[in-house]
């Protein structure tokens, strides 16, 4: 059995968000992708919450917000999340960490914000509630102030929660583990092959018993500058006629039918890039400034490598090229760890950057290589040993400057020389690409190059989808429309280039910040806190792990707590106001005193006795409620700040206190040693060693290089290096809301396209699907146009491949086109019959293993369940006469004993042994069967042990001892061809051994397979 759902990004016409469930036998449930868009919706992510309970584990295909942007929520936000078993290859994981470290740090609307049942509800209170839903309505009207947010995870917890992923390779099968609340997954196997796209992308494959289905959304077949292609024909993107046996008919495959409306630039990426450029060099020539928006992670290590090269030809030439005038900028938070990862991730992309990595370093091991290349981008150019160009390895930027900091960046802006900016968030609508484009909407020579299309406005939605315009998507519709006139500009090979006016139209910027809350908002946001830790007091739920509220601070103004508190002291007036918080909503709530029964001593003020008299159970003991000591059966677990040094003991304190007590020192209050001055105000950064440490920025960020630390944990260098006092003005700790302002700005920037999402075509789809040959087809990730269109279109392709009229094509391969919610079966279409083995026949059977399976060719008749005696039971037919006989006494089983006679109308039917006088006559008809499957790399390596010469040529022969030829067709047959047999038989006389080529290759080939025969 398999049924797909899809949870997001089927036939979606606003949102790019990719989640789907695949449920397999025994209730086995996978989430492939934990998707969000830019819109940060919880209601989005309503339907996975009901799933986590019944997952059993989790695969990830690609670092994008579309594939991983809720995988921190979710583990923060649903406990159950983290118990769940996450695999995905490293690249992703990495990658995955600071796009979503990036995502945090740069949209405040990111963090969600807090329920709205947690302000209405009855306990809350009634002016806190009015206070905030005022806010709220003047947030709709004029866009003031916004909602309270609830406390985004921090860089730790979001290292943290990455760190569980299990990592996986490349074409290497792999049995996953199931989560604790999962059913047994009987021999899964998942395997992760290349989808391209991005580096580390992830076609999965999943085989479970009969089932067998490829997962592959957003892929590409095509080969970049840095990102290899599909691995469908194997390789990196190599082509061929067929594909591997790996992916080739399975029984359901789900594809992406996003971008099945394009046609494939003619000219490769080659000519892409060279527009690109020509875009560039047309801007630069007026002066005015290119802004590229792009993703944080995945796409723009193809846009950084490809303008960088761009970058070190151009400073080769002798003759003028323009783009040497421009400065060329990364901008995004946290740009550095990305491109340090870049470089720890070679083996991951096409062989041309593993070629070149090799030919910049000589030729010596990988290990070396990758200290080497760090080295040397920390330390400058080799150092000064040779400042040639060639010399520079792939990503060791020689040309493009990195900027992390949002003042550096505004600096920048505000220069007047030509410059290139890459910028985080293609949506523009977080991230630094939406402070870019304030600064250069104005400017009539400058340029914004859009690298991927957004849906367009004529395409039928959803409506139960919200429609949510961000500003990439306000700029792509006037693209489209062109109202205001197209600039044709002049390429190098002569091509016109298009470029859109804008016109001066205003175009809106909604800019969103963190602000502190006043007092009704705070108790609000206490109120949600301290009932939330209730319940987690109070859950009896099955494995729930604890919930993570290290970030919520309470923030009471106007209290101060003094160092000399402890920490059991601090706990328990958190648990108090818990408490006191929680029965005053029940009070609220209206609940009598029958109602409350015994717990009337805990919940009513001044009631000391309560009558247990005609009481029962619980009503007659006092309501104590003994503390569960949490643990396994290894003992208690172990609480680290249980264990704190005094001075992290102190620091923890004075971060609890929050930013409003850490003002004044009380008298005879211990200051500590890094603050100075009467108000006893710290020096900028936290406590003196990192201080000390910052003071010679290059050489932290070196030592954290050659450490291999992550960017959050050592300060970088280089460009992007900005001191403590750089930081954002919003940035503090603690409860928060959201702060809109709006501004209006006049686009006069032109605005081109130029397609660098790296997606699959038209063409690519026409041709793999027929090749594929899946079973079962499910088309999702595309608008509902595309994908209608592409399923008629594998409608008539499949038809022709199995020489079939379309009309009746449906009834050999299945194509669905789910939406958003809607279960499709997919299951495998086979005939089943289960029956039973007599006694007689499951002893003489002969079990032969195959890698991990037991084959068994057997000859039996079938017979009826009464109609089958076993020799057992003939023997204790005849023993029970017998005793009969002599009139001893046999024991019966006693009526309520453990076996249970099986129902009649349930039976099975039996196959029993054959009678001597039919075995014969079958044994005779029957013929040997072979089972398995040999590769020929394996008997390469076989053959070679043995002695034999072994080597391949052509594509798909192996030639042995160059006497024999082993082939093995598309069905997976193994075909053998040898010389005559007398030259075998004297070559083999003549090298003395027992027998030729051919009977060693037979006898190899024999061993990797089972055979069987009916007996």
């Amino acid at each position: 059995m398999f049924t797909f759902t899809p949870l997001l990004g089927a036939q979606s016409s606003f949102s790019k968000a990719s989640q789907s469930i695949l449920e397999l036998d025994s209730g086995i449930k996978i989430l492939v992708d934990v998707g969000w868009d830019e819109a940060f919706d919880t209601l989005e992510l309503a339907e996975l919450e009901k799933h986590i309970p019944t997952l059993s584990l989790i695969l990830l295909t690609h670092a994008t917000p579309a594939h991983i942007g809720a995988f921190a929520h979710c583990c923060k936000a649903f406990p159950l999340f983290t118990q769940i078993p996450v695999y995905a290859t490293s690249p992703i994981i990495s990658l995955g960490r600071t796009l979503i470290q990036d995502l945090y740090a740069s949209a405040p609307l990111a963090a969600t914000f807090l329920p709205k049942a947690s302000i209405s509800e009855p306990g809350a209170s009634t002016s806190a509630a009015s206070a905030v839903a005022s806010v709220a309505q003047t947030n709709s009207d004029h866009g003031a102030s916004g909602g309270i947010l609830l406390q985004p995870p921090t860089p730790e917890d979001i290292a943290r929660y990455f760190s569980l992923i299990h990592p996986l390779k490349y074409s290497q099968p792999h049995q996953p583990l199931p989560s604790p609340f999962s059913p047994p997954l009987n021999g899964l196997t998942l395997t992760a092959y290349n989808a391209g796209h991005t580096v580390g992308g992830t076609i999965w494959h999943i085989q479970h018993g009969m089932e067998s289905i490829v997962y592959a959304v957003d892929w590409n077949q095509a080969r970049e500058n840095v990102i290899a292609g599909a691995a469908w024909f194997g390789g990196s993107g190599g082509s061929g006629t067929e594909v591997i046996e790996q992916l080739r008919k399975p029984t359901a495959l789900v594809c992406s039918s996003k971008g099945s409306d394009k046609f494939a630039l003619p000219g490769g990426r080659q000519k892409r890039d060279d527009l690109l450029l020509d875009m560039i060099r047309s801007s630069i020539a007026k002066g005015g400034t290119v802004l590229i928006p792009t993703d944080t992670s995945a796409r723009v290590l193809e846009l950084a490598y490809a303008l960088e090269h761009a970058w070190r030809d151009a400073a080769e030439l002798k003759d003028g090229d323009n783009i040497k005038g421009a400065t060329l900028y990364l901008a995004g938070k946290k740009a550095h760890s990305t491109m340090r990862l870049a470089r720890s991730m070679l083996e991951w992309m096409d062989e041309s950057i593993v070629r070149e990595f090799e030919a910049v370093e000589g030729g010596e091991s990988s290990g070396r290589l990758h200290t080497r290349t760090d080295t040397q981008l920390k330390n400058g150019l080799n150092q000064g040993q040779d400042k040639r160009p060639t010399k520079s390895g792939p990503f060791t930027f020689r040309h493009l400057k990195i900027i992390e900091r949002k003042k550096k960046l505004g600096k920048i802006l505000n220069e007047q020389s030509p410059k290139v900016i890459l910028a985080s968030d293609s949506s523009l609508d977080w991230g630094y690409s939406k402070e870019a484009l304030r600064y250069l909407a104005e400017g009539s020579s400058n340029l914004v190059v859009l690298t991927e299309s957004f849906p367009s406005r004529h395409a039928v939605a959803d409506p139960r989808e919200p429609q949510k315009m961000t500003l990439g998507r306000v700029i792509w519709q006037w693209y489209e429309e062109r109202k205001d006139g197209v600039a044709l500009e002049k390429a190098s090979d002569g091509e016109l280039l298009e470029q859109v006016h804008t016109g001066g139209r205003e175009l809106m910027l909604t800019d969103v910040q963190r602000a502190r809350l006043d007092s009704n908002e705070q108790m609000i946001y206490q109120q949600y806190l301290a009932t939330k830790r209730q319940l987690q007091n109070t859950s009896q739920g099955r494995g729930e792990a604890t919930l993570d509220n290290s970030a919520d601070v309470l923030d009471d103004g106007t209290s101060s707590t003094s160092s000399e508190d402890s920490e059991t002291e601090q706990q328990g007036r958190v648990l108090n106001f818990s408490t006191s918080l929680a029965h005053s909503s029940r009070n609220k709530l209206g609940l009598r005193d029958e109602d409350l029964g015994v717990n009337i001593l805990l919940r009513r003020k001044n009631i000391y006795d309560y009558d247990v008299r005609g009481k029962k159970g619980r009503e007659r003991m006092f309501p104590y409620v003994a503390p569960r000591k949490r643990g396994d059966e290894f003992g208690e677990f172990i609480r680290p700040e249980e264990y704190l040094r005094a001075e992290e003991r102190e620091e923890a304190e004075i971060q609890q206190r929050g930013p409003d007590s850490r003002g004044e020192t009380k008298l005879g209050q211990k200051r500590r040693w890094d603050e100075s001055g009467p108000n006893g105000k710290r020096q900028s950064g936290g406590s003196g060693k990192r201080q000390h440490l910052s003071r010679d920025s290059q050489k932290t960020s070196s030592i954290a290089d050659d450490l291999s630390l992550p960017e959050d944990i050592a300060a970088p260098g280089g460009e992007g290096a900005a001191s403590d006092t750089e930081a954002d003005e919003q940035a503090f700790e603690g409860p928060a809301k959201a702060v809109y302002s709006r501004s209006i700005v006049n686009v006069n920037a032109r605005i081109a396209f130029i397609d660098f999402t790296g997606l699959h075509d038209k063409r690519s789809l026409e041709m793999l699907i027929p090749l594929i040959q899946p079973r079962k087809l499910i088309l999702i990730g595309g608008m509902k146009e595309e994908t209608l269109s592409l399923a008629a279109e594998c409608r008539n392709l499949l038809a022709a491949k199995v020489g079939l009229d379309p009309s009746i094509v449906t009834s050999t391969v299945s194509i669905f086109t789910p939406i958003n919610g809607e279960t499709v079966d997919a299951s495998v279409d086979t005939n089943a019959w289960a029956v039973k083995l007599s006694n007689d026949l499951v002893r003489r059977l002969k079990w032969q293993h195959v890698r991990n399976l037991g084959v068994v060719a057997l000859t039996a008749q079938l017979r009826c369940p009464d109609s089958v005696i076993s020799i057992d039971e003939r023997s204790e037919s005849s023993i029970r006469k017998q005793n009969e006989e002599s009139k001893a006494i046999v024991f019966q089983p006693e009526e309520n004993s453990t076996k249970l006679p099986e129902p009649k109308n349930h039976a099975f039917p039996v196959l029993d042994v054959l009678p001597a006088n039919m075995a014969a006559g079958t044994r005779s008809m029957t013929r040997p069967l072979h089972v398995g499957d040999l590769r020929l790399a394996d008997l390469r390596k076989l053959m070679q042990a043995a002695g034999h010469t072994a080597e391949f040529r052509g594509e798909g022969t192996l030639l042995i001892d160059g006497r024999v030829a082993v082939r093995k067709s598309g069905t997976g047959k193994i075909e053998v061809e040898a010389a005559a047999q007398s030259s075998v038989i004297e070559e083999s006389m003549a090298t003395g051994r027992n027998d030729g080529s051919f009977l060693a290759v037979k006898r190899k080939i024999y061993e990797g397979l089972a055979v069987v025969a009916g007996g």
